[in-house]
Parts: structure tokens; sequence; C-alpha cells
């Protein structure tokens, strides 16, 4: 199973899954949904499919082995209970590339009650298995809801579940249950926010209550982590979304960290992640980058997936990393930023950021040192500032082929 929700997982829910043996990391992803989900489900980077932003055009070609194919091939039910927003048609929805069962948007975060997204032409998105419907209700306990049923009627056989939350996405309007645990939050919506995270704390929390009953959870592991980073200016009353919500910004923060969603600074892209399987995984922590790529190779690898297709795969299996019995080598990562106006690459504990659009400029960083960002040695570093300009002008190349072969 796979538990995908917001930026910030509330402090008690961390501290508490820490003691109980999770293993937690951080994780890196891009700065927004559809970029991180089309890694995510294809071990490749989201600039391969010319992805850069959120996404209701079809993303990848019908022919690609996504990760819930590979694991069809395999034998596993697949579902999605949530967001998509990889294609926001019915005939480019989930069921389309290797999901038995979807439930949830076609499109990406919509309003909690209307379950409607932004207006225009995919504002009626709410669906199961690409069928539209209306439903009573809110987002996160109709996802949860959704999610419980389907493992509910699981036999032997195994299973992949992905849960792609759409809290803490605004709009944002939390029932009174969720407000009151937050009475000492003056801001409306900065309450809603924190109303919101205990929300799906709680959906995860019967999720993983789900699996104890069934007797899967020490055959089961979850993984539970972010899109990106938060985006504090978020208008929660946005007017491209029908209904009434909370006025004003309903954002969560990326501090201490450098920049936020849409940008490919390190609150952008860096977000905590938790993985548990009993008796498999230790608790501790996993101080090196991981990244959304990262996740198919590693799945495919754990249930023993062949195939003699070249997959071109940017991940890597990083099961020897978490389960420490290999240690991390330094690796190198990759992010295309909106539109292709900006980029950046990780090599070891350096980050060069290029910005192309609006003016074009470069740093540089040592993220062991300063991982905030706070100190560009672009100048000082010139030497290691041309290598990486030739590494990233590699990467940025195979994205061009990509997109020509697809």
């Amino acid at each position: 199973m796979w538990a995908t929700t917001a930026h910030e997982i509330g402090r008690r829910i961390w501290i508490a899954w820490r003691e109980k043996g999770f293993n937690s990391s951080s994780t890196t992803s891009l700065h927004m949904c559809s970029p991180t989900r089309a890694a995510l489900l294809s071990g490749r980077y989201w600039s391969r499919f010319g992805v850069t932003s959120a996404q209701n055009e079809r993303v990848y070609p019908f022919e690609t082995v996504t990760l819930p194919r590979a694991l069809q091939a395999s034998g596993y039910a697949t579902a999605l209970c949530g967001k998509w927003h990889l294609g926001s048609r019915g005939d480019w929805g989930p069921n389309r590339f290797g999901f038995d069962h979807s439930y949830g948007s076609l499109a990406g975060g919509v309003g909690p009650y209307l379950h409607q997204y932004k207006r225009g032409p995919f504002e009626e998105t709410w669906h199961r298995n690409h069928t539209l419907l209306q439903e009573k209700g809110h987002v996160t306990d109709l996802i949860t809801q959704e999610a419980v049923n389907w493992l509910g009627r699981r036999d032997a056989r195994p299973f992949f579940l992905y849960v792609a939350y759409t809290g803490t996405h605004i709009p944002i309007d939390e029932p009174k249950r969720w407000l009151d645990l937050y009475p000492d939050i003056g801001d409306p919506t900065k309450r809603q926010y924190s109303a919101a995270v205990s929300h799906v704390d709680d959906g995860v929390g019967q999720i993983l209550q789900t699996l104890e009953r069934m007797g899967r959870a020490r055959n089961t592991l979850v993984v539970f982590t972010s899109d990106n980073g938060a985006l504090p200016t978020a208008r929660n009353d946005d007017p491209q979304y029908s209904g009434e919500y909370p006025v004003g910004a309903a954002g969560g923060t990326n501090l201490p960290l450098r920049g936020q969603k849409g940008q490919v600074y390190e609150g952008g892209i860096r977000v905590p992640a938790l993985a548990w399987w009993p008796g498999r995984l230790s608790p501790g922590v996993h101080a090196g980058p991981l990244h959304a790529v990262d996740w198919m190779p590693t799945l495919c690898s754990l249930i023993g997936y062949r195939t003699r297709q070249d997959l071109k795969w940017d991940g890597q299996n990083v099961w020897p990393w978490l389960t420490r019995s290999q240690p991390e080598p330094p690796r190198r990562l990759y992010w295309a930023g909106t539109g292709f106006r900006s980029a950046a690459v990780r090599e070891g504990d350096w980050k060069l950021v290029v910005h192309r659009a609006p003016e074009a400029r470069t740093e540089l960083f040592n993220l062991a040192r300063d991982p905030n960002e706070k100190q560009d040695l672009a100048v000082a570093e010139p030497d290691r500032v041309q290598r990486l300009q030739e590494v990233l002008a590699v990467l940025s190349a195979q994205d061009r082929d990509a997109q020509v072969s697809k």
C-alpha cells in the first residue's frame, strides 16, 4: 500500500509512528502534484513526459509500463483512491494505466463538499472507475471510506493501494470536530489548515487499523509521503473554485527551508516520508535523499518483477539503504522546474540551481553545510559550477530525446 498526503505530517503522529517502528526519511519530489505523481508511477523524471506543472492533459503514452501495470502483471490487485491529475478526461483516467479500481478526482484538488475542480472543462471530476458521480460527504472521509472498503474486499491476493488525499490542498473547509482540536489558533484559515492535517492523519490511521484487523499488517509495506512543499500564500477563497470558503491564506510553512511549492529550492521539493513494514524495517532515520522516481524500482525489486523491456528508469532501488544492508553512495538527482524555466541538479552534497527565466542566473549550494540554501557558492566554486552545468545539460537533453520519441 502507498499513502500520500499533504506536506505537513502532524508532529504528534510523526513522533508516535517513530516510536512504533517507522523508518523515517526526507524524500524529494517536485513543486507540484502532477509531476511528482508522473515520476512516482513511472520511475522516470516527470520531464521525460514534458510535465513540469499540474496537468489536465494526458501525461503518459497509453503503452507506458506504470507501477500499477507492473504490479498487475505480477498478480497484484490495484486501486487508486483520491487524486489522479495525469489526464483529467475519463478516457485518460487511472484504469487506462494499470489500476483495476479508481475513485476520486480525475483532475486536481477539489472543494471538500462539492467535489468540483476549478471552474472550466474539468470542473465535474468526481468519479468511480471513470464514471462521474455525485456524492455527499467531506472529501477526506470519502477517500478514506473507499480505501477501507476496497481493502475489506481483498482475499489472499496481494494488493497495491495508492491513496492520494486532496487535503491540505485548497479550498479547505473542515468539520467542527477537527477545528475544535485547535482552539488557540486565532487565524481562521491557519486553523483550517491544522484541522485538515489532523483529518488526514485520522484517515491514514483508519487504513492502518484496517490492515491490522485483516491480519495483513505484517505483510504490507506502507509508505507515507507528499508531493510538494507548502505554498504559504495559497488563497483559500480562490475564485477559480465554486462555493464559499473561509477567507485568507491557508498554506503551510516550509521553514527553515528556502522556497515553496512551485520552486526547485528545498522548500519546494524536500518533504518528509515514513515507511513501515513490521519485522522488515527497523525504527530509525534515513538521512540521505530519496526521490519520487525511486519507488517504482524499489517496489518492483521487492516483488521480483522482471521485464525484457527497457523501462528507462531514472530511479534506483533504495531498499538496501532503508534496511541499512548497504551504505548509500553519493548520487545524482535532477529536477526540471515549471515550464523548464528553472532546473536543479544534485550530486552528493552539492546542488546547482539554474534559472533561465525571467532572468538567467546560477546558484550553487552545499546542502550538507547549508540545507536552507542561504549561501550561494557559485562565484567561489567556478569549476564545480561548470561540471554540474555539464551534468545538467546531459540530463536536459535526455528530456528532449524522450519527448521526441513519445
